[in-house]
């Protein structure tokens, strides 16, 4: 990831990697069994840290394993909104 004039800027980032990581917990769970949900995004000095915690007791899916895929497609996203930057 360069320094460009044309990179996303660090907003961006966050944006498009909170978007994703929700799209995901609430593509695999329903938002009524969603009790909490935490979704932490840092984007500095080119380095991104992505935390999920999702509470959903009642989910029939695995609530933890549906957290790492959102903090997955979270960086996915934010490797794709580098790459059509370039």
């Amino acid at each position: 990831m360069g320094t460009d004039a044309d990179d996303p800027t660090d907003e961006e980032v966050v944006e498009a990697a909170s978007e994703a990581a929700e799209g995901m917990v609430f593509s695999r769970l329903a938002t009524g069994d969603v009790d909490d949900l935490d979704i932490t995004v840092t984007f500095e000095d080119g380095t991104l840290d992505v935390d999920v915690y999702v509470h959903a007791p009642d989910a029939d899916e695995d609530v933890e394993q549906v957290a790492e895929d959102a903090a997955l497609a979270a960086r996915a996203a934010v490797d794709d909104l580098f790459a059509a930057e370039d």
